[in-house]
């Protein structure tokens, strides 16, 4: 047997190599994380800042996650989703994009004109992607939209040939319309570009654009009601801060029977009467692919071309028609091309 003292010194000396050993494990499993990272197991960080809350914006939101999901990037699994809203305000807009850029990000998406005019402005060493802007080059987004160059590129949720499809429609199956009311946002680029393509549209008809600016959305009912009586119909552009108080103008073109026009098909479901488009959840997920190109497959958002819309058809809400004294033709309804999902009832 051992004496106590040589005993005290073996049982010493195991418990340091069973500690060493212990070490050596925790190392190794510090390795095995790092090379699991290595093999793909990255987690992607990914920021979004969306200028305010509505329909369309969080369709194209919804449309951009899925896309990520299908592509192999999963929330809570291998990836990390910092969601931010500035609330239609552009001190928090400015604040957002601040913050993005400090932040480690793998990805940025910027949804509407004034989020991505930010975060382009602030976020310059990783990728950012845009969507729901109406016009990237007038908003100083990008310069060119076949090759954006740089670390930008996106989705335009517009087609110059929808706003003029609209503007048919109009003068065509509305031939009392003489004068089309249009509030409007001035201070909003992609809402200036939108009204000017659609004037240049009305010209040809002989139809008058009569504008109703505000500077807030509290402004909106306000403007609508200083319309009636001078116009025949109203006219909504993807102007945020108007669509964010378009329940108003819903209200007042329902009281005084007066045909309701708007750009998205959001706004048609919500109680417009028509429109031009297509889903946002779609335009959404055509961006969310782009970013699975450039997190996966190492593409570089400059050399990815900024898309646009190619899904058209009419839009009609049947019962907006009705609030709004509005005769639904067959010659409208031959219009649309998919009309199991475009004419809603």
């Amino acid at each position: 047997m051992f004496s106590k003292k040589v005993w005290g010194s073996l049982v010493l000396a195991a418990t340091l190599l069973v500690s060493a050993g212990c070490g050596n494990t925790a190392k190794s499993n510090d390795e095995g994380s790092k090379d699991a990272a290595a093999s793909g197991d990255k987690v992607y960080n990914i920021a979004i800042s969306q200028i305010v809350e509505h329909p369309a914006l969080d369709a194209t939101r919804e449309g951009f996650i899925a896309a990520l999901k299908d592509g192999g990037l999963v929330e809570g699994e291998n990836l990390k989703i910092d969601y931010n809203n500035a609330q239609g305000d552009q001190t928090n807009n400015l604040s957002i994009a601040q913050k993005v850029a400090s932040d480690k990000n793998d990805l940025v998406l910027a949804i509407a004109t004034p989020s991505a005019q930010a975060v382009v402005q602030q976020v310059a060493n990783v990728p950012v992607l845009f969507a729901a802007v109406t016009d990237p080059i007038a908003a100083d987004i990008v310069t060119n939209l076949d090759q954006p160059g740089g670390n930008v590129s996106g989705a335009s949720d517009t087609n110059p040939e929808a706003i003029a499809q609209l503007m048919k429609f109009i003068s065509t199956d509305f031939p009392n319309v003489k004068k089309l009311g249009l509030i409007i946002n001035e201070g909003e680029t992609n809402a200036v570009v939108m009204a000017d393509k659609a004037k240049e549209e009305l010209d040809k008809y002989g139809i008058e654009l009569i504008k109703a600016p505000v500077t807030n959305t509290s402004e909106v009912k306000q403007a609508a009601e200083s319309l009636v009586g001078r116009v025949d119909a109203f006219y909504v552009t993807l102007d945020n801060m108007v669509v964010n108080g378009f329940d108003a103008i819903v209200q007042t073109a329902n009281d005084k029977h007066i045909p309701l026009f708007s750009s998205d098909r959001d706004t048609v479901e919500n109680g417009s009467f028509a429109t031009v488009g297509f889903k946002y959840y779609d335009h959404g997920y055509q961006v969310g692919q782009m970013a699975v190109d450039i997190l996966k497959n190492g593409k570089k958002p400059g050399e990815l071309k900024i898309t646009v819309p190619d899904k058209l058809d009419l839009i009609l809400n049947l019962k907006a028609a009705e609030a709004q004294g509005i005769t639904v033709t067959d010659a409208m309804k031959a219009q649309v091309k998919d009309a199991a999902t475009n004419i809603i009832e």
